[in-house]
This record gives C-alpha cells, sequence and structure tokens, in this order.
C-alpha cells in the first residue's frame, strides 16, 4: 500500500484513497470522486491510505449564503440595526475594485476551506463600474482555492431617488442586469464546480419587474434563484407601505415559490406563511450568528424544519459575522433554537450537522452532496479528534466543543486542505493583501 500523511502528497491518485481509522464514521474508501464504501473497508493493492486515527468524518459543510466581498469591511458598524448597517456600508462597497474583490473572496473562500467548506453560495449584487467582470474574479479565486462555488448573480435596479435604500452609484440598469446575467451564465456555468443562481438582492432595493424578469430567465436556463427575505421588521414593513402585502405574499405574486428557491435568512414568518414555503419546497439559509449580530431575529427553524422547507446554513457577509467560517454556524444555530423555543431538545448536534451537510446540499439542489454514503460525492471534512477520546458521543463532542478546523478536506475526492494547510494557496499571505487593501479602502 501507499501510505501517506504528509500534506504535500495528498493528491488524487488514479487507485482508490482509503480514509482509514475514523473514529466516526470508521473507513471511507473513495474511487473517481465518489464514496464507495463507508465502515470497515478491506485494504486493496495499490490503495492510497490516509491516517484518521481517531478523527471524525462528516459530508462537507455546504455554505447556503454569503458576501464574499464583505471581508474588506468587517468591524464596522458595529452597534447597528440592518438598515443603518447597509446605510453606512453602501458608499464603502461602492468603491470597491474587481482586485479588492477578488482578493476578499480569496481570503473568505479559503477560511470556509479551512473550516471544513466544501460548498459555497456566494450572493454578490455590487458590481463595481457597471463591469460584470468581478463575477470572472470570484470564480478565479475559487478556482485557486478549490471548493465549489455556486455564484449567485445577484442585482439592485432600486435606488434612493425610487424609493429604493441603495445609493444611486450603487445599482443597475435592469436590461444590464439581465443581458450581464446571461453573459455570466455562458461564461461559468459548468453545473459541477461553478453553478451561477439568478439572485436580485432584496425587497428594498429592486423592482418588481426585475423580480418577475429573473425569475423568467432562471427557469429558461434551468437555474436557482435566491433572494434576501424576512430579515427585520423594517423589511417587512417597507413591503406592507409599498406593495400593500406581506413579503412572501410577494414572492408568490412574482413566481418565486418553488423548489428551485432558496431564500436568506426567512425570520418573520407566520404560520400560514411556513406553510406556504413548505407545500412549495422553498429553502431557507439560517445565518444565526448575522441574524444575532444585527439584532434582526431568530429564525423558526424547527418549524420550517417540520413544514417540509429545506433549511441549510450561511456565514453571511464578515462584516455582519466577523468570523468568516461555518463550523461555529453550527453551535451557533442549536443555542438560537433553544433559547427561541425554549426546549433543550429543539435541536441536538446531529440535527445541526444534517442542516449544515445534507439542508444546505438541498437548498442548493445537490441531491448526491451533503450525505456520506455510498455513491454521494467525495466532498469531505475530516475533524481532529484529538480531544474527543472521552466523548461517548463524538457529534455532540464535535458540535458542542471548541470551535476546530479540518485537519483534511476533499472535494471530488481531491484534497483542498491538507494536514490543516490550505494547498492551493498561501492564506497567511491572501490576509496580508487583504489587511493593506482593506486600510487603502478605508483612508
Amino acid at each position: 500500500m501507499n501510505k501517506t500523511s504528509s500534506g504535500e502528497k495528498l493528491r488524487p491518485l488514479a487507485g482508490r484513497l482509503v480514509l482509514r481509522g475514523a473514529r466516526y464514521p470508521g473507513d471511507v474508501a473513495i474511487s473517481d470522486g465518489r464514496v464507495t464504501a463507508v465502515g470497515s473497508v478491506a485494504a486493496e493493492s495499490g490503495d492510497q491510505v490516509v491516517h484518521c486515527d481517531g478523527d471524525v468524518i462528516t459530508a462537507g459543510l455546504v455554505n447556503t449564503h454569503h458576501h464574499l466581498y464583505q471581508w474588506i469591511t468587517r468591524g464596522r458598524a458595529t452597534g447597528c440595526d440592518l438598515f443603518q448597517w447597509l446605510v453606512e456600508l453602501y458608499p464603502v462597497w461602492g468603491r470597491l475594485s474587481v482586485e479588492d474583490v477578488h482578493a476578499a473572496a480569496l481570503v473568505g473562500l479559503g477560511e470556509l476551506a479551512a473550516t471544513g467548506c466544501t460548498t459555497a453560495a456566494d450572493h454578490h449584487y455590487l458590481v463595481p463600474g457597471g463591469d460584470d467582470v468581478v463575477f470572472d474574479a470570484i470564480v478565479d479565486a475559487a478556482r485557486i482555492v478549490g471548493i465549489r462555488l455556486h455564484l449567485s448573480r445577484g442585482s439592485m435596479d432600486l435606488g434612493e431617488s425610487n424609493g429604493g435604500l441603495p445609493p444611486d452609484h450603487v445599482v443597475e440598469e435592469r436590461d444590464a442586469i439581465l443581458s450581464s446575467t446571461e453573459s455570466v451564465i455562458n461564461r461559468h456555468h459548468d453545473g459541477d464546480m461553478v453553478q451561477v443562481t439568478v439572485a436580485p438582492c432584496s425587497p428594498f432595493s429592486v423592482t418588481t419587474g426585475l423580480m418577475v424578469e429573473s425569475a423568467e430567465l432562471a427557469r429558461r436556463h434551468g437555474l436557482r434563484l435566491h433572494t434576501h427575505l424576512c430579515e427585520t421588521f423594517a423589511e417587512q414593513h417597507h413591503c406592507l407601505e409599498r406593495f400593500g402585502r406581506r413579503p412572501v405574499e410577494m414572492l408568490d405574486d412574482w413566481g418565486w415559490l418553488g423548489s428551485d428557491v432558496w431564500l436568506a435568512h426567512g425570520i418573520h414568518i407566520d404560520d400560514s406563511e411556513i406553510t406556504r414555503l413548505g407545500s412549495a419546497r422553498t429553502g431557507i439559509a439560517h445565518c444565526p450568528s448575522s441574524n444575532a449580530r444585527l439584532a434582526a431575529g431568530m429564525c423558526r427553524v424547527t418549524d420550517l424544519r417540520a413544514a417540509g422547507c429545506p433549511v441549510g446554513l450561511g456565514v453571511d457577509g464578515v462584516a455582519s459575522n466577523e468570523v468568516g467560517g461555518l463550523f461555529p454556524e453550527l453551535r451557533q444555530a442549536l443555542y438560537t433554537a433553544r433559547l427561541r423555543e425554549l426546549r433543550p431538545d429543539a435541536l441536538m448536534p446531529v440535527d445541526v450537522v444534517e442542516i449544515a451537510t445534507a439542508g444546505g446540499a438541498d437548498c442548493l439542489g445537490m441531491p448526491d452532496a451533503g450525505r456520506l454514503g455510498v455513491g454521494m460525492r467525495a466532498d469531505l471534512a475530516v475533524w481532529p479528534g484529538d480531544d474527543l477520546g472521552d466523548m461517548a458521543d463524538v457529534v455532540a463532542g464535535l458540535v458542542l466543543g471548541p470551535d476546530r478546523r479540518v485537519r483534511h478536506l476533499l472535494v471530488n475526492g481531491g484534497f483542498v486542505v491538507a494536514d490543516g494547510v490550505v494547498v492551493g494557496m498561501d492564506l497567511r499571505a491572501a490576509h496580508r493583501n487583504l489587511t493593506k487593501r482593506a486600510q487603502l479602502l478605508w483612508d
């Protein structure tokens, strides 16, 4: 057998790769980018063996909502609600260059990989100078890091002068948005490592026409739809004043309820709306730390799941969740559910692992991801288990214990993180570059 534990050598080989000795769930065998066995795997000649003695292996985490560019503006507006926070940061984001966005995406995706994420959905709705090459920059960063990217071509076409929240200089014309979306799809959507999503930003920054035409465009291409919805009471009041209806009603009118749609936040939703969303199998990206940071509220995760809504986890932007990693959201989601319901079993550790993996994959339309089983994509996270030896329930220890970074991370059976190092980039150098850019931006 070819045995190795060296990060330099952990590249996919033509033969079979075996992750051997994990405390949970045991051995895992991988061939041609798929899991072929789980449990006790007999040795075969030519195996590449990676010893994971005592570690914990899960499906890779799926980040269902992020704004990668916000890595360059974290730690600001720390006492603001959502609308105040946006008003303070919109003008700064309007000054970002394509190079700034690339630098932020490289750090953001590298940190996601280091914290166990194999798929990330980035909702980018600011296009500096109307130049959609910014989406090329985000894709390039994802290819360097090596994780899957769901690239949401976000958009805003309703500026302050027409009753929207964003300044006029950061919005685009509707026809330009739709044309650019077609171009981004043609350039980048491959249905595998990069999947393009059509994603107008929010009810307070887009027109009805853009929402309706975006849905038509997405379905013409067989793509998914994404937007922010029901994040705050202020958003709800905006919709009632502007449309005379609540946000979920507006979605229905716009043709935005369906299993090809997932929504960011989904906090302020009543019982009838939960039933409506569940019947349509519309997904929710739950962002517990960001919601707490902005005092937006607590998502009704257990009710949404019971109604049939896929629920995944999201980091959201690092300007409202300065950690920037997905792993801490597991514990935060568990605690948030228990606080909201005042029930110690509202969510259990195994539930939040499922939300962070299979739930996220379901939101993004990836039925063969987010699950550790035979035939599934070999998108896997190997978590250090050195401190879990005395834990009867290693999943509980993983979720409730200290934040941790992965020992190894695999995408399609290839190593993105090996021995704790993101192998495709120098993450420390990327951080230094981003720090310099952030200082110039604020200066």
